[in-house]
């Protein structure tokens, strides 16, 4: 889709303006941090899919309280691409070898149905993985 005219690119504003406030902000009171390792390693071991698809699912699933947070390294690059999940009043969690299929697992298993995916955690600050 070219840009032709101001409308245009009004209407393509508006449709990345959520993903861009998911990466700058979050909103609500319970505020959920999603880190993705950008890294050179993590990009180069497919990072930026992994983090599309977050901001995909979670635009898609309205979850305005979720603040998606670019950062570099994590410190497992054997485990490329890792996202830490920091929900408030729980143990941040690792996750690593995160692709697209596993990204959208974290949020509906994780952020929105409360449960850890087990296979996938690297580190559970709570309870070492």
């Amino acid at each position: 889709m070219g840009i032709k005219s101001l409308e245009d690119l009004k209407k393509l504003r508006d449709e990345n303006i959520k993903k861009v406030k998911l990466r700058e902000s979050g909103e609500g009171s319970k505020q959920i941090e999603i880190l993705v390792g950008m890294a050179t390693c993590g990009i180069a071991a497919g990072a930026r899919d992994t983090m599309s698809a977050l901001l995909e699912i979670i635009e898609s699933e309205h979850l305005e309280n979720v603040k998606i947070v670019s950062v570099g390294c994590l410190g497992y690059c054997h485990s490329e691409p890792v996202i830490q999940v920091n929900i408030p009043g729980e143990e941040s969690v690792l996750y690593g070898k995160v692709d697209k299929e596993e990204a959208k697992q974290i949020v509906h298993t994780h952020i929105i149905g409360g449960d850890l995916l087990k296979d996938s955690i690297l580190i559970n600050t709570f309870n070492r993985a």
